[in-house]
């Protein structure tokens, strides 16, 4: 396996002071010492003055605040920089001006040889559905464009790349003037893709990485696989990120095995496993989530890319491996199956080590008291993304739209699975929902359905540490002695312990209980900026004029 950790500041010592450094090894801490890209010492400001003479660096924080870096659980780096300086949909409002956005950029970009998007949801356009083909054709001159939906689980795309893939109406999920789905649009995903030459890809994974280290993200993992951005992607993005300073990245690749053979290309890879976004399902958006009961707003159930069987076969081989298992599951029908699968899978080889290898649900969304137990017994780590609830929950969100209020009210349900002993790691699904690590924690903690909120303090956990812990690592992720020093230092107001309800959870928030304060999350406030993110105790971002 690839090792992603940078080469820490050789030799180099440094002390910071003067602000507040989160830390559960002193939860009044003021100040940290830095050795060899590891935490050797956090304190008080009075015995820090026993280490300033002895350091190769002091940097004055000014109250700055310090806490570990974030890890974003589950990122499609290129696609996140292909968005970044590519077509964003985004801030379309309306059809009209989606269409508006594809026209000006198609004459902005005359010597592109492909034309790429993302981020269009017609569900919140009041025409109250996606551009025809035809629309496309003409605003791009019948240029190449692919155009895939905010959730990546379709896409629209212009005549001419339909050209590029000659079987294309044969395929699955191919309509002729609709988004396409499954077979078809990894078909056109990966048509669309190839035209990308190599400098476009590596420019594309150093602006997401960038990105990643402006936000103090020290650490991504890549969820990559042969339906999604292909071999070639995810070794030059694990090679760049080794070979340059910037967030560690973790990869993962999406491809079913049944026997130790079919895992050797993870190997290979230098993949921490056989995870993140194998499909067992697609998305709510997209009408693909696996349900139990038809959507609301369409006749049929949604599909099934894998039955339980399947899924135990993968299940054994990976842990039969020493490899990590993973797989994308939202909808309530596919959880249930991945569910049935890895504990057919435990009946095989032992409980105990299926625990023992931490597999990984990616997403998670539609969980019922059977199935959070279930994630719990086995051993599951549920990887989420709370920015979803907080783009498509609520009464009249998408989530309603499709699943009707009573069902949509029963999604990402984050205090059931803590209560349960579920790991959490959270991310971004980036290009899905943004690069944006507070906004995360602040969507856990107000979660738009109050009884699945969770403390801000345990939404951050499952964003520093929980990341850590999904990759097997129990010892980073958290600023205390002997730690990788993986930090970031954000400019911030008043630290506050907040928690979703105080009859229970009160004493915390007392300064005597020790607990360790936080930026105050409430929606409306603005949240922290970062000033620097370390990896390793080396620099990987300083905000300008710092």
């Amino acid at each position: 396996m690839n090792d992603p950790t940078p080469a820490p500041a050789e030799g180099r010592t440094v002390l910071l002071r003067g602000g507040e450094v989160h830390s559960p090894a002193d939860p009044f801490a003021t100040a940290m010492v830095v050795e060899r890209g590891t935490v050797a010492w956090v304190g008080s400001e009075g015995a820090a003055d026993s280490f300033a003479d002895g350091v190769d660096e002091v940097v004055h924080l000014d109250g700055a605040l310090v806490t570990p870096a974030f890890t974003d659980a589950h990122v499609h780096t290129t696609a996140t920089g292909l968005a970044l300086t590519g077509l964003d949909l985004a801030g379309a409002r309306t059809l009209a001006d989606a269409l508006g956005r594809v026209r000006a950029y198609a004459d902005a970009h005359p010597d592109d040889r492909i034309l790429l998007g993302h981020g269009w949801d017609a569900s919140a356009w009041p025409e109250g559905r996606p551009p025809t083909r035809a629309e496309l054709d003409e605003a791009t001159g019948g240029r190449p464009l692919y155009l895939p939906r905010v959730d990546v689980h379709s896409a629209v795309v212009t005549t001419a790349v339909l050209d590029l893939v000659p079987d294309i109406a044969g395929l699955a999920g191919y309509r002729p003037d609709a988004p396409l789905t499954g077979a078809a649009h990894h078909a056109v995903r990966a048509a669309a893709h190839a035209a990308v030459t190599a400098r476009q890809r590596a420019d594309a994974q150093r602006a997401a990485l960038a990105r990643a280290a402006s936000l103090g993200i020290g650490s991504v993992h890549e969820c990559a696989g042969p339906d999604i951005s292909g071999e070639d992607d995810l070794a030059g993005l694990l090679r760049l990120a080794a070979e340059e300073p910037g967030p560690r990245v973790f990869g993962y690749w999406a491809e079913p095995a049944a026997s130790a053979a079919d895992l050797d290309k993870v190997r290979d890879l230098g993949a921490l496993g056989a995870a993140g976004d194998l499909f067992a399902d697609g998305s709510l958006g997209s009408h693909t989530a696996h349900l139990h009961q038809p959507y609301a707003d369409a006749p049929h159930t949604g599909t099934a890319h894998l039955d339980a069987a399947a899924i135990a076969a993968h299940v054994i081989a990976c842990t039969e491996a020493g490899l990590q298992a993973g797989f994308h599951a939202i909808g309530d029908a596919a959880v249930t199956t991945v569910v049935e699968g890895v504990r057919a899978a435990a009946d095989k080889v032992g409980l105990a080590r299926v625990r023992a290898a931490r597999h990984r649900v990616e997403h998670a969304e539609m969980l019922t008291p059977d199935t959070i137990a279930a994630f719990a017994e086995l051993g599951l780590t549920a990887s989420v993304q709370p920015a979803f609830d907080a783009a498509w929950g609520g009464e009249t969100g998408m989530y309603a739209q499709r699943l009707g209020p009573e069902r949509a009210r029963t999604l990402n349900p984050y205090a059931a699975l803590l209560r349960a002993g579920v790991p959490l790691a959270l991310g971004s699904d980036s290009p899905v929902t943004p690069l944006d690590p507070w906004g995360t924690v602040r969507a856990a903690a107000f979660h738009r359905t109050p009884e699945h909120r969770v403390s801000a303090r345990a939404a951050f956990t499952a964003h520093t540490r929980g990341g850590w812990r999904a990759i097997g690592r129990d010892d980073a992720g958290v600023l205390v002695p002997g730690a990788p020093a993986d930090y970031a230092v954000w400019r911030t107001g008043e630290l506050v312990v907040q928690v979703p309800d105080t009859r229970v959870a009160g004493w915390s928030t007392d300064p005597r209980s020790g607990t360790p304060g936080l930026p105050d999350l409430t929606p409306g406030v603005q949240l922290p900026v970062c000033v620097r993110t370390v990896v390793a105790g080396r620099t990987v971002y300083l905000r300008p004029d710092e």
